[in-house]
C-alpha cells in the first residue's frame, strides 16, 4: 500500500528525467536533443507521434523498465490534441491488459495514459466496463490477419445491461499499428450500445 505513495513523493524530489534518454530535462518531457527528433503524426491522424526515435524509447521506458510516472506526462500532449479535434466524449477508456499481465508488470500503460487524459477534458475514466478476458500472444509478432484471429474473443464488456448505450467513447492505448487492437475492443463496445467510438494513440507505428 505504501510503496506507491513512496514512489511518487520521492518522484517528486528527483529531478524530471527525459522520457526517452532519461537526462535530467529541467521539467520538460523530453530534453532539446531528444525533442528536436521527434516525428509528430499527421494533425488529422489519431495518434500525436509516429513510433520511432525517441518516442519508441518513451515506450519502451514506460511499459518494461518500470517508468510509471511517463503516464500522466504522455498523457497531457495527447489530451491537448483531443481537445483541438472538438470531438465529443462521455467517457475515456483505456486498452486493458489480462490482469495475468497487468500484474507482472505493475499497472497497465494505457490507464495511465487514458487517466490524464480524461482527468484534463473534464470526463469520466472508464476502466471497469471493458475487460480482456483471454492472454493473447504480442501483436507486433503478427501481420494483420494473426492479429484479427488472436484478439477473437479477447474482449468483454463488464457494464450493467444498457448503462452503454448511446455513449461516445475515446478509446486510448499507446502505439497502434494495424489497428487490429482498437478494432477489436470497438466491436464488443458497439454491440453493448455505444454510440460512437474514437480510437486514440501515442503514436502510430508502421504496419
Amino acid at each position: 500500500m505504501w510503496r506507491p505513495l513512496l514512489e511518487s513523493f520521492f518522484e517528486l524530489l528527483a529531478p524530471l528525467r527525459c522520457a526517452a534518454c532519461e537526462r535530467e530535462s529541467e521539467g520538460a518531457l523530453f530534453c532539446e536533443g531528444c525533442a528536436l527528433s521527434l516525428e509528430y503524426a499527421e494533425e488529422d491522424a489519431p495518434a500525436l507521434f509516429l513510433y520511432s526515435g525517441p518516442i519508441r524509447d518513451a515506450v519502451h521506458e514506460l511499459k518494461y523498465r518500470g517508468r510509471s510516472d511517463l503516464g500522466p506526462r504522455l498523457g497531457v500532449p495527447m489530451a491537448e490534441k483531443v481537445l483541438r479535434s472538438g470531438i465529443s466524449i462521455d467517457r475515456v477508456m483505456p486498452i486493458p491488459l489480462h490482469p495475468s499481465r497487468q500484474r507482472a508488470r505493475g499497472y497497465n500503460q494505457a490507464a495511465l495514459l487514458a487517466a490524464k487524459i480524461a482527468s484534463l477534458l473534464g470526463v469520466p475514466l472508464d476502466r471497469r466496463s471493458l475487460v480482456r478476458t483471454r492472454v493473447t500472444p504480442p501483436q507486433a509478432e503478427l501481420d494483420r490477419e494473426e492479429r484479427l484471429q488472436n484478439l477473437h474473443s479477447a474482449f468483454e464488456i463488464r457494464a450493467k445491461e444498457g448503462e452503454l448505450d448511446g455513449a461516445k467513447i475515446l478509446l486510448v492505448d499507446d502505439v497502434m499499428t494495424t489497428g487490429a487492437t482498437l478494432d477489436a475492443a470497438a466491436e464488443v463496445l458497439f454491440e453493448a450500445g455505444v454510440r460512437r467510438v474514437d480510437a486514440f494513440v501515442l503514436a502510430l507505428a508502421e504496419a
